[in-house]
């Protein structure tokens, strides 16, 4: 079984430095517990070592968390990395793609592996938590969650692409050693003939306060009887009564009826009901 992780340089969300997004550490532990995985990176800043940049420092710390090979694309800064990593994937032909969600404090729109798995034409399942061998050859065991603690155990066979929950088993400890022991190997520019990224439908508009809308006001009618229903011209509010500079006594009595027929003062008793007992 070949296993490839997909990679990104993502934000500390307090300092702002580049690290290796959580999920992503996640997603390694899970990956090296079913077979031998690598990982695949595609962006600029290709120098490593004494000379790395702050997201190729980012992207070795795979290294120390249980990769022991990362490959990492080389792509002009600002280049879409989906056709690249389509190509790639396709060559190697992993049978599983673990990602996160979504990055962390960058581009974190979470749409690159939808986009991967359509250009690959494989199914894609979200929020796995665990990955196991099926009992038949070439199938995956994986539990998926739907939140509140409830999992779906799916059966599937390869290749898939999977994203990987929060409440996966939390990352390995960071081993400097291994990480000294880890290979990057970077790779040229991947020309992708024949495979091109979907196109994503993405528009941008101003926001706009949404309307609040009237607690008890009826939703269907027409736009005549909704406006009297907002302005308390029909429904409860019409049966009411209106009293102008009324005298304090009737007043009383016309809140007391109200907050009675309401159910919110009990009903007055009768004067003709004699005491318990009688």
């Amino acid at each position: 079984m070949r296993i490839a992780v997909l990679l990104s340089a993502g934000r500390h969300p307090v300092s702002g430095a580049a690290v290796l997004p959580r999920l992503e550490a996640q997603a390694i532990r899970i990956a090296t517990r079913l077979a031998e995985a690598h990982g695949l990176h595609a962006g600029p800043d290709a120098a490593y070592g004494l000379h790395a940049g702050p997201d190729a420092a980012a992207v070795a710390d795979a290294l120390g968390q249980g990769l022991a090979r990362i490959e990492h694309i080389v792509l002009a800064e600002g280049a879409d990395p989906v056709p690249a990593l389509a190509a790639r994937l396709a060559a190697t032909a992993p049978t599983l793609v673990l990602a996160g969600r979504r990055s962390q404090g960058g581009d974190e729109s979470g749409i690159v592996p939808y986009m991967l798995a359509a250009a690959l034409d494989r199914p894609l399942i979200p929020d796995v938590v665990s990955v196991a061998p099926g009992e038949e050859s070439g199938t995956l065991r994986l539990d998926q969650s739907l939140g509140r603690g409830a999992l779906r155990r799916l059966v599937v066979r390869g290749p898939v692409v999977a994203t990987v929950h929060p409440d996966a088993p939390a990352a390995l400890a960071y081993a400097f050693g291994q990480a000294r022991r880890g290979v990057i190997e970077p790779l040229g520019p991947i020309d992708p003939p024949g495979i091109a990224a979907p196109a994503a439908a993405i528009e941008e508009r101003p926001y706009r306060r949404r309307p609040k809308l009237v607690k008890g006001a009826p939703t269907g009618g027409s736009a005549a009887e909704r406006l009297k229903a907002a302005t308390g011209e029909s429904g409860s509010a019409a049966s009411g009564r209106l009293l102008v500079d009324p005298d304090p006594d009737e007043a009383a009595r016309e809140i007391l009826a109200y907050l009675r027929g309401i159910g919110v003062v009990a009903p007055a008793r009768s004067a003709t009901a004699g005491p318990k007992g009688s």
